[in-house]
């Protein structure tokens, strides 16, 4: 992000979070919409197609939040920990928006 950018928004840190939470969040989609595909499907080589496609989209929403854990984007195991993280996003962007007026 643009340096100036990120001084005046306070999103340095925040810009690698929402982009790897967007990323997640479309991933997990990913995932729900191949599920329901397969099921939707009659023809066996379609099938199969979407299978592979499901199980990529499935690693690639593993990798997405091993790295959010390891950043501490993202505490899937400890929802104390999650909350506070929740928070400090969430005033941070109120802050953005007071900044705005």
């Amino acid at each position: 992000m643009n340096g100036l950018i990120e001084s005046l928004t306070g999103m340095s840190k925040m810009t690698d979070q929402v982009i790897a939470t967007d990323f997640l969040i479309s991933a997990k989609s990913g995932v729900q919409n191949y599920a329901v595909a397969i099921t939707e499907s009659t023809s066996l080589e379609v099938r199969a197609i979407l299978k592979k496609q499901l199980q990529d989209a499935i690693q690639t929403h593993e990798k997405i939040s091993n790295y959010m854990m390891e950043k501490g984007y993202y505490n899937a195991y400890d929802l104390g920990e999650q909350y506070k993280v929740d928070m400090e996003t969430t005033d941070t962007t109120l802050g953005l928006t007071k900044n705005l007026k």
